[in-house]
């Protein structure tokens, strides 16, 4: 018996030496659709602007909280260096002047009480972090 060539329309495979049409996952009719690659290029020029955006978005908001970060620890580093004569309480209010010599020196009066060239007021946290805060006033 020999081995015949099959006409195209016919989808025999030589390896198994059957017709196996109904196993492909495409279709192999003379009337079927033609197969052609999809353009992707459109899909993909969306897909890494939104990429690209996520990524953006996140690296400011992790430069942001850097920034922050920088601040606190400088603000922590002249508070700790400033000059002051009595233990600080957690959660209570600080307030961080110049003197003459433009030292930093921690007081427990409030610039409205005061004269002193004014940095900030600060409270110290339970991790002994000083934390910048706003006063309402400063009358």
């Amino acid at each position: 018996m020999g081995t015949t060539k099959k006409p195209d329309q016919i989808v025999f495979n030589e390896e198994d030496q059957r017709y196996d049409a109904a196993l492909k996952p495409y279709a192999t009719g003379v009337g079927a659709p033609k197969i052609t690659a999809t353009d992707t290029v459109a899909w993909k020029n969306k897909n890494i602007h939104k990429v690209n955006h996520h990524i953006n978005t996140k690296y400011v908001e992790l430069k942001a909280a850097y920034d922050e970060m920088m601040e606190q620890f400088e603000y922590n580093n002249l508070i700790y260096g400033a000059r002051f004569n009595f233990e600080p309480v957690v959660g209570e209010t600080y307030h961080l002047y110049r003197d003459k010599k433009q030292e930093p020196f921690l007081s427990v009066i409030a610039p409205h009480e005061c004269s002193f060239d004014y940095v900030g007021s600060f409270r110290l946290n339970a991790d002994q972090m000083w934390e910048k805060i706003n006063l309402v006033s400063r009358k």
